[in-house]
């Protein structure tokens, strides 16, 4: 067949550009639609042997793309407005942080509310110096010993604080609030406020930490008990019932967590009016910045050309980004969130070629590939395998480049074993798919924990930090540390409670409901709590992994756990990512289109 020499659409250098051969014909391919199958006869051209031959695919009609961008064109500010924001917004930091510099004189709890304001308000990036100071004093002081059984709410807020800031303070903290058999004495359900603070905290606990556990059954049970009750105000059943509803803050996307804070937080009393306006002048200031980012990444996505050529794929740009920012907020990591929002859309790619679009044989062939990364192993691929295996291999390289360029880190090898292991870990669910096999729920575990690319985003996370690096550290990398581990198994297990009825709708076999169900002979209701235990179980590991001494820096540690709340987040009513629906658009555009409405200073 006639061919022609072009550039792939997205190179990794001058001295590194790759040039292959495409056949005339473009890669999308016809589609015939069996009105009764969700199988596509496809005229393509899989291999040099199935030219022209008629292959059988599966699809799994995702639905297209939501978003049009248009708001990016108009988030366009007046210079002079931008600046009189910027300069309102560094009085009123100067203000909270001189505060902050003179806390000493504050009460405890006082102290422990600012601070916790000033995390929910998605402010405490600007002060983590002056938090870290002041909870070393509370700590240090006698405060932990003569004031914790003082009130639920003082106790339960100190331990929730502390361990949120890696600070070790014992469960024992609640004795006081315990009979004989060291459970909760029933008077504390007559305590709103400090039975709503006992649920966060419990939250943050370890494992075989009892009383805790105990913390977390009590609390949430008083807390259905307040909502029901007739005499209870509106206002505190409203509150209590968005607690409940949503997932504990521990446990939320920060970003996510500010905007809500944000909008409710003139219900508060009191609350600090200062710390209010700061705080949506920041957010709409970082909302600014995420737009920036996410209009480069626009280009990029537009150039690299997959949307486009693979239409068996989903476009998920905007899910993507979104995904990167659950991950790496700060607006510092700039860089890092828009690296991971490509390996966002990569994976979404990689996922779709895996699970729908290409053959056993075909994947095998791509594995290969993945393994071997060397461009000469496109000749053995189908053309569509190698628009995706030279946007994977162009990426990566680049971004090893770029990192060793800055940082000096030979990270490639690294990047390239996270990659190789999730294709291994696809093709392996893939012939599970196609052998019509129901794995062990252990064995499907430990290949899903590696499927879900939960490894793929940490990996990278870590060498895109420019956090110190030590060989303890990287070895706990490359072996799966229990920190990787328990992050991805909160991301499969919340994506696989989310999706296992498409999938299995689709022809897949195996998911952890399935494999549950297939082995115990229990219900889908069983499996779906056994499930959530093992979320649970999982945020133990790492609520230790982050107090305890650890191989990895403490940024790297919160990188982890905040995956495992995108994920949370993303799958808590649904697929948000393969089929998102109007409450994940809505979701997406609170942090990412509608700024926070304000008084524009004069």
């Amino acid at each position: 067949m006639a061919s022609e020499l072009i550039s792939v659409p997205y190179a990794l250098s001058t001295t590194q550009r790759v040039v292959v051969a495409k056949h005339r014909n473009h890669f999308g391919r016809k589609t015939v639609t069996h009105a009764t199958a969700k199988i596509h006869v496809i005229c393509g051209y899989s291999t040099k042997e199935e030219d022209a031959q008629l292959i059988g695919r599966r699809s799994a009609n995702y639905q297209p793309n939501l978003w049009t961008y248009e708001f990016l064109h108009q988030s366009h500010h007046n210079h002079h407005v931008v600046d009189k924001v910027e300069e309102r917004a560094r009085k009123l930091e100067e203000k909270v942080r001189y505060r902050m510099m003179n806390s000493s004189d504050m009460e405890p709890l006082n102290l422990l509310e600012l601070i916790d304001d000033l995390h929910r308000l998605g402010l405490s990036y600007k002060f983590q110096n002056h938090i870290n100071s002041a909870l070393s004093r509370i700590h240090s002081s006698q405060y932990m010993h003569l004031h914790t059984h003082k009130t639920l709410h003082a106790t339960a807020i100190l331990f929730r604080i502390l361990r949120q800031h890696a600070f070790h303070v014992s469960q024992d903290v609640f004795e006081s609030f315990t009979d004989d058999e060291k459970n909760f004495k029933p008077e504390i359900g007559n305590d709103v406020q400090g039975v709503l603070s006992l649920y966060e905290a419990s939250h943050l606990s370890f494992e075989k930490e009892n009383l805790c556990e105990k913390a977390k059954t009590i609390s949430a049970t008083n807390l259905m008990n307040i909502i029901s009750k007739d005499e209870t105000e509106n206002k505190v059943k409203e509150s209590t019932r968005s607690v409940l509803e949503g997932l504990p803050y521990h446990h939320s996307p920060y970003r996510v967590e500010a905007r809500r804070y944000i909008d409710t937080y003139h219900k508060k009393e009191p609350h600090n009016q200062l710390l209010l306006e700061l705080a949506k002048l920041d957010f709409n200031m970082v909302q600014s910045l995420y737009q920036q980012e996410l209009q480069q990444m626009k280009r990029w996505w537009r150039d690299m050309g997959l949307a486009i050529k693979l239409s068996f794929a989903r476009d998920r740009l905007m899910e993507s980004f979104f995904w990167s920012l659950g991950i790496v907020s700060h607006p510092n990591l700039s860089y890092c969130r828009k690296e991971l929002t490509k390996v966002a859309t990569l994976v979404t790619v990689l996922d779709d070629v895996y699970d729908v679009y290409g053959t056993l044989d075909e994947l095998e062939l791509f594995t290969d590939a993945v393994e071997r990364w060397d461009v000469n192993a496109i000749n053995n691929l189908p053309d569509y395998m190698i628009l995706c295996f030279l946007a994977l291999y162009n990426t990566i390289n680049e971004m090893a480049f770029d990192i060793f360029k800055d940082y000096a880190v030979k990270c490639l090898p690294y990047l390239k074993k996270a990659w190789c292991d999730l294709c291994k870990s696809l093709l392996q669910e893939a012939k599970w798919s196609n052998n019509k096999v129901v794995p062990r729920l252990k064995e499907y575990l430990e290949n899903g924990s590696v499927s879900c690319s939960g490894g793929v985003f940490l990996t990278h996370s870590f060498f895109l930090l420019n956090q110190e690096i030590t060989e303890p550290a990287l070895h706990s990398l490359i072996n799966y540390h229990n920190l990787l581990r328990s992050s991805s198994t909160v991301f499969r297990i919340s994506n696989d409670l989310a999706t296992s009825t498409d999938e299995m709708e689709c022809g897949e076999t195996a998911n952890s409901i399935t494999c549950y169900m297939n082995e115990t002979g229990g219900s889908e209701e069983d499996a779906r709590r056994n499930l959530r235990s093992l979320i649970d179980e999982a945020w133990k590991n790492m609520n230790r992994c982050l107090v305890m001494d650890s191989t990895f820096d403490k940024s790297f540690i919160e990188v982890a756990m905040n995956l495992a709340r995108i994920a949370q987040f993303t799958y808590q009513h649904g697929d948000g990512h393969g089929r998102p629906d109007n409450r994940s658009k809505t979701r997406i555009k609170s942090l990412l289109v509608d700024p926070i409405p304000v008084n524009v200073p004069t």
